[in-house]
């Protein structure tokens, strides 16, 4: 018998990307050949980084669930202390962001958004839509369009919608996070090994692609929020994307810019870090509120009372650990030139309703001073009836100038205990733990019908705020946590409110409440903690090839 030496031979395969969603009215203008060679490419390059950092989210997650609180790195050290390096800063048409309003890109709300009177228009195709395939080409569709001037939409009812401003906000998109998959795109490797596509190169894959030189020629940039971001390693990442990205289509190196919202605990511990790993392409950071504190709880789920938060209306920014880091962010954007941007208050107004109007009116305008006072150089809102309050807040404090980078804040010291003070002394109330079943079950219901920012009882509810919802069940049950009555809150006891909320809402032919239902049950009551609510949820119910 002859034995074999050396290196067993591989059969190796031309990676190629393969469409597995149904083709629709002009999908093909941007699911094109070369669009589709762009993002094989992107997979190829850079598919098994992301995998690896995937991991490297679980072990730091593992990490903290078994005692090691987050710190400061040590290895990186030096780049915290270098005072001499910045970030590239704003690009064209984002010198002044004091207001940006935020919505998905269906054409009603993507020609609304450019009608507002923002800023700046986060065209979001991550939290704020329900990746449904149809919203995730058509949302490219209504972009490209919007772009060229091109875009106009007639409602059902016969309405029609066209932009009308004369000055249209600079659009900045956000991608779906690394932690999502495109289902409807599959990926096959020089291994043979076919998968589905990352959400993430997808969405910034095919909008850049397309719109990246029209951007310039219009003077304004391809620019992005990047979401979900945990470590510098997945900066390093992104800043990698950019750069091939801008060589593949022949643009100058660092014509992208960035935006990174620091939402995840682990981020918040490297913020500096991130910001110079993507320095040549990076505007600033943003405080994304809701995942934020998401993080916290999925971070610290298991470590026992003392980091179980209470209702989430009483989560405000104004709690210990919620202060800590948004004083923090802004002093780490300012010292490197980078503009800090906060974040988007749930509360929203009713048109029908004066009284909700005046009151969400008066917490946003509240909210917004903070934030001006506190060195923002902008923020977000959900609403364009919101942009004059938030605007005249930021008017107070900036006048005529389009930022706030000159304010430096040395009085900001924050030690890693302050980032997991999450002390606030309130009770876990009934009508708390009703709310939170009732949200996430409407959400989900909605999101399953392909709505992903929906107006759930005055305020303006998304994956990330539905995260909470369910999240803070989890974390109630498994920490054996009563209600301020003293009823413990046990899986029997959610379960009688799930029944409560079925009775409680509107049902209709179609709807998707029992579906909702069902995937509340999984990622609230569950032995095991999803770290999304949407990962299984895509997977079971937004996977249909049609």
């Amino acid at each position: 018998m002859r034995t074999r030496t050396g290196p067993i031979p591989t059969q190796t395969h031309e990676p190629g990307i393969e469409i597995a969603g149904r083709l629709g009215p002009r999908y093909d203008e941007i699911l094109t050949p070369e669009a589709l060679a762009f993002l094989t490419e992107l997979h190829h390059r850079f598919g098994a980084r992301r995998h690896d950092r995937l991991a490297d989210r679980m072990r730091r997650r593992f990490e903290i669930g078994n005692g090691h609180d987050p710190q400061f790195r040590d290895d990186t050290r030096h780049i915290r202390e270098d005072a001499e390096w910045r970030v590239a800063g704003a690009g064209p048409g984002l010198e002044d962001r004091r207001v940006e309003i935020t919505g998905p890109t269906d054409p009603k709300m993507t020609i609304n958004a450019l009608n507002s009177g923002a800023k700046v228009w986060l065209a979001d195709q991550e939290d704020a839509t329900s990746p449904t395939w149809k919203n995730v080409i058509e949302g490219q569709l209504s972009l490209r369009d919007a772009i060229r001037g091109e875009l106009t939409f007639t409602s059902p009812e016969g309405k029609s919608y066209a932009v009308t401003a004369e000055h249209t906000p600079t659009i900045v998109m956000r991608p779906r996070g690394w932690h999502l998959t495109e289902n409807h795109i599959r990926f096959t490797d020089r291994t043979g090994r076919t998968m589905a596509a990352s959400g993430s190169l997808v969405d910034f894959g095919l909008y850049f692609f397309h719109n990246a030189k029209q951007l310039i020629a219009n003077g304004r940039g391809p620019y992005f929020y990047i979401a979900k971001l945990e470590s510098s390693e997945e900066a390093k990442l992104w800043d990698d994307i950019f750069t091939f990205s801008e060589r593949s289509l022949g643009i100058p190196h660092g014509t992208i810019r960035a935006t990174v919202l620091i939402e995840t605990l682990p981020a918040a511990f490297e913020m500096e870090e991130i910001l110079f790993e993507l320095r040549d392409h990076c505007a600033g950071l943003n405080a994304g509120r809701w995942d934020y504190i998401f993080s916290i709880i999925k971070n610290y789920r298991g470590r026992g009372a003392r980091f179980v938060l209470p209702d989430r209306s009483e989560v405000t920014m104004t709690v210990p650990f919620m202060r800590s880091y948004t004083e923090l962010l802004v002093k780490t954007c300012h010292k490197r030139g980078a503009f800090a941007i906060g974040g988007m208050s749930a509360f929203i107004p009713n048109r029908r309703d004066p009284e909700v109007t005046e009151r969400a009116f008066e917490k946003v305008a509240a909210d917004k001073k903070r934030e001006a006072g506190d060195g923002f150089d902008g923020t977000w809102v959900a609403h364009p009836d919101l942009i004059p309050v938030a605007r005249a807040e930021f008017d107070a404090v900036l006048g005529d100038r389009p930022n706030q980078l000159d304010r430096q804040r040395p009085d900001v010291e924050v030690t890693p205990a302050d980032l997991i003070d999450v002390h606030i002394g309130r009770p876990i109330t009934a009508a708390g733990v009703h709310a939170n079943v009732s949200v996430a079950i409407r959400y989900l219901e909605a999101w399953l019908r392909g709505q992903g920012a929906v107006a759930i009882d005055n305020l303006m509810e998304d994956a990330a705020t539905a995260e909470i919802s369910r999240s803070q069940v989890w974390q109630w049950i498994h920490q054996d946590r009563t209600t301020e009555d003293g009823t413990p809150i046990t899986r029997e006891y959610v379960e009688g409110l799930i029944t409560q909320v079925l009775g409680e809402v509107e049902r209709r032919d179609g709807d998707r409440f029992d579906d909702a239902a069902g995937i509340f049950r999984e990622v609230a009551l569950g032995q095991d903690f999803p770290a999304f609510l949407t990962l299984p949820a895509y997977s079971r119910f937004l996977t249909e090839t049609e």
